[in-house]
This record gives C-alpha cells, sequence and structure tokens, in this order.
C-alpha cells in the first residue's frame, strides 16, 4: 500500500533501542528521511551505516541528543532543518524503567529519572516540533507509551514507570483535541513486551542491556520458552508469537500517514491480544 511519506522528514526519539531500531530502519525504508534522536551515539551512528548498506531510499542522520533537555532538543531540530527541513512527523519513542523493584522500595532518584525521560522528555520534543507543525497546518505525532499504564500485571515491579506513561496517555488525547483543529494530529501506541531479533541490535542505554536480558533471557532464549509454554507474560498469548520492532514500526507508519488522517486521540496496544479494551 503506498503510504505517500516519501520525502517527508521524520523525528524518532530513543533510535538505540529495540523497539527504536525498528522505527528508524522501517521509515527509512518507506522513504522518509529520519533523524535518530538519542544520547546513544554509538548506536545511531551504526543505524546511519545501516540504512545506507541496505540502501533505503531515506536518508538516517543520528544527533546525539538527551530528550530531557530543552536546549539538546532544540539543538536536534536544527540540525534535522539543516540537513532536512521542516519535521512532519514524531514519534516520541523514548522511555524506560530505571529499575525494577517492589513499590515501597522505590527510591527518589529512579522517580525522577522515570519523570524526566517519559513525561519531560515527550513534552520537550512535541513543543520543539510545533512551529513546525502548527505553522504548516500538518502534522503527525506518535507516542510510544507502554501496557505497563493500561493492566496491573503489566506493571509489576516498575509501578511508578506505568503511572508516567498513564500520563503520556492522557496527554496525548488532550494534545490531540486542542491541535485537531491546526492539523497535527496526536496518537498514542501501547506496545507489550517487543523483543529485538538479535542482542546486539541494541545499544548499552537499553533496558535490554541493564537489566532485560538478565531477567527474561536472550532473545533466543525467549522464543525457546515460548515454543515451551514456559515465557514469563507471553506463553499464554491470543496471538502466540513474540512481538517485534517492526510490529511498532508499521503501526506507526500508517499513523503518520494520510490514510490515517481521521484518527486522532487514539490509544492502540500492540501486544498480541494481552489488552484487549
Amino acid at each position: 500500500m503506498e503510504l505517500g511519506l516519501q520525502g517527508k522528514t521524520a523525528v524518532i526519539t530513543g533510535g538505540s533501542g529495540g523497539i527504536g531500531r525498528g522505527l528508524v530502519l522501517e521509515f527509512a525504508r518507506e522513504g522518509l528521511n529520519v533523524v535518530s534522536a538519542s544520547r546513544d551515539a554509538k548506536t545511531g551512528a551504526g543505524l546511519e551505516r545501516e540504512a545506507t548498506a541496505q540502501g533505503l531510499p531515506g536518508k538516517v542522520l543520528a544527533v546525539a541528543t538527551d530528550i530531557t533537555d530543552r536546549a539538546s532538543v532544540d539543538a536536534m531540530i536544527e540540525s534535522c532543518h539543516a540537513k532536512f527541513g521542516p519535521v512532519d512527523v514524531l514519534v516520541n519513542n523514548a522511555g524506560g524503567v530505571a529499575r525494577p523493584s517492589d513499590f515501597e522500595d522505590l527510591d527518589a532518584p529512579s522517580r525522577q529519572w522515570e519523570i524526566a525521560l517519559n513525561i519531560d522528555g515527550v513534552v520537550n520534543c512535541c513543543q520543539a516540533v510545533s512551529a513546525d507543525m502548527l505553522g504548516r497546518g500538518w502534522g503527525s505525532i506518535i507516542n510510544i507509551s507502554s501496557n505497563s499504564s493500561l493492566l496491573g500485571e503489566a506493571a509489576a515491579n516498575i509501578i511508578h514507570y506505568g503511572g508516567v506513561k498513564g500520563f503520556v496517555n492522557s496527554f496525548s488525547k488532550a494534545l490531540a483535541f486542542e491541535w485537531a483543529k491546526k492539523g497535527v494530529r496526536v496518537n498514542n501506541i501501547c506496545p507489550g513486551w517487543i523483543v529485538p531479533e538479535k542482542a546486539e541490535d541494541v545499544g548499552q542505554g537499553s533496558f535490554w542491556n541493564r537489566f532485560g536480558f538478565e531477567t527474561m533471557g536472550t532473545p533466543e532464549q525467549m522464543q525457546q520458552a515460548l515454543e515451551e509454554g514456559s515465557l514469563y507474560n507471553m506463553s499464554s498469548l491470543p496471538i502466540p508469537r513474540l512481538g517485534r520492532p517492526e510490529d511498532i514500526a508499521w503501526l506507526s507508519l500508517f499513523l503518520a500517514s494520510d490514510l490515517s488522517g481521521y484518527i486522532t486521540g487514539q490509544l492502540i496496544s500492540v501486544s498480541g491480544g494481552a489488552y484487549m479494551p
């Protein structure tokens, strides 16, 4: 299906993670020029090289960015303007858990880290692209939240993370309402477990490398456990397979395009049926 996105410009945050990698490469495959905004400059440079090696029609520009710092976000947007022009699509993908813990043991630094990354980062990026989108009366924002904001069991030992992602859900709906008549759509994706194809696909700052692989196993071990029926929180999914980064990217591309032009303020869980409203 022709999405009509060739030559448009997307900013995707958190490109060094598993979902981020899938977003960046699939958007470039569709012909968009992509700014991959992440603190992990090394992984970002690798994505640039991979897009070039694959001969993807869209170009990838990695820009080292701290989305919790508005000045850093503004500098990234300036780099985008210089290379590709104004922003058409923003995917707020960066986010994460400081560390799993029982709620009563959650410390203040972990709380502030999660607020800064998952809340302030989304707000900073939405404000930073507002002039481009509102000034031209067209734009699409896709905020990546989490099933942890929708299901109690999905927030086990990461309760505060589920709460800050709940902010993203409410914020997305409110911003969608405010900006709808100005030509900008805002939608929200809540992933379940989305597993990289290979452990080396994610940067060192990804939660997979900080504690995910240790807790859940490598992607290969997770696939084997799924087939054996022993994979925590996934073996009983209605759709019995692992979610992959491309599952998020393909929905994001649809929401970025004019084919979804009558859709705004919506929350969609991509989780194999783990959440059904």
